[in-house]
């Protein structure tokens, strides 16, 4: 005998299996470069070439940046922001069921960056790396919430180290190869670390998460050193940012207010119930864009990172979340949203209870 699908959708829900967070942590590199003085490393390496004086915190807001040092890798960065995070919440190696390292950033093609941090840390569970330029460690939450709730997991470390300096040309020949690079000159370094934890029927942890893509505007925001499509090309042995026009832009705005933002109706809530909203912050003149209109988030509800610590890629996200809790903008039991746009490009969101 079929049970009538009518019976079955008003029968009670079985209580759910849910990420929740158990702690957060960011780690920035000791040396801070005033942009003053990264203007001075371009000129220094451009004998044509001379920046002018405060533009760049002008149009970004980034006023310095951290600088990995020369003796570390990405995965040191993870390591970092993982063993504070971890003697924080008193979880010894053993107690992870499975690491994800989680960035733009990666130490070498092979092996996964997430070997490399297990490695140093200890860690014998399972790992993988998962790669999405800034949206990284937004979609290894997305992955954590999925693997948890399918009992897969009960303890996941989420692991980030970004060095998206590297990638910052500082020879540049002319105004033109200037422009072009100009968003990387306020990239910073900074590892980060989520550890979440399976909780059943709980009022808290991961509630919704939704992203969307338009692929098409890939090639305008690009490293594009490291990979199958540099053979044979000149002049691309070295990894640098560029980044053609505003294209990208536009279609991250776009994709976000258009097919992400409605994840908050489908949860029945609005900014206004948010504590703290955490955004990539690019540039400061982005934030209107991306939270002004039916987003509708108040600079009351954000950390500005940007401009002391600038854009350091996949850990924004992390480190604003932690530096919100650390400051009191947000407190267990509030709701929290994460918004990410990336090159690709793509945009998410993923709302939290603490």
């Amino acid at each position: 005998m079929s049970i009538p699908r009518d019976v079955i959708a008003s029968l009670p829900p079985v209580n759910e299996l849910r990420a929740c967070l158990a702690g957060v942590t960011a780690h920035l590199p000791e040396r801070w470069v005033g942009m003053a003085g990264r203007e001075a490393q371009i000129a220094a390496a451009s004998p044509a070439f001379v920046p002018p004086a405060g533009l760049i915190t002008r149009l970004t807001g980034v006023e310095g940046v951290h600088l990995i040092a020369d003796d570390q890798q990405a995965s040191d960065l993870a390591v970092s922001a993982a063993r504070k995070l971890l003697a924080e919440c008193g979880t010894p190696p053993d107690g992870i069921d499975l690491m994800i390292f989680a960035a733009a950033s990666q130490d070498m093609l092979e092996p996964a960056t997430s070997h490399i941090v297990a490695a140093k840390l200890g860690l014998r569970c399972p790992v993988f790396d998962v790669k999405n330029a800034c949206n990284s460690v937004l979609n290894a939450i997305e992955l954590t919430q999925a693997l948890i709730a399918s009992g897969r997991y009960r303890t996941v470390l989420i692991t980030c180290g970004e060095a998206p300096s590297l990638t910052s040309p500082l020879c540049v020949p002319d105004i033109t190869a200037f422009v072009r690079a100009f968003p990387s000159y306020g990239f910073s370094d900074a590892g980060a670390a989520m550890l979440w934890t399976a909780e059943e029927g709980a009022d808290r942890g991961v509630l919704g998460s939704r992203f969307a893509a338009e692929s098409t505007a890939w090639a305008s925001a690009s490293v594009p050193c490291g990979g199958t499509a540099a053979r044979g090309q000149a002049g691309l042995g070295t990894p640098h940012f560029r980044m053609d026009d505003a294209r990208i832009r536009d279609s991250l705005y776009e994709l976000f207010h258009t097919r992400v933002l409605s994840l908050l109706d489908d949860l029945g809530l609005t900014a206004a119930d948010f504590a703290f909203v955490g955004v990539h912050q690019v540039a400061l003149s982005d934030l209107d864009a991306v939270c002004g209109g039916d987003f509708g988030v108040s600079r009351e509800q954000l950390v500005l990172t940007l401009p002391r610590h600038g854009n350091v890629a996949s850990a924004s996200l992390p480190l604003q979340l932690a530096r919100a809790l650390e400051n009191g903008t947000a407190h267990p039991g509030d709701l929290v949203a994460l918004v990410g746009l990336a090159a690709g490009g793509s945009a998410g969101l993923v709302a939290i209870r603490l």
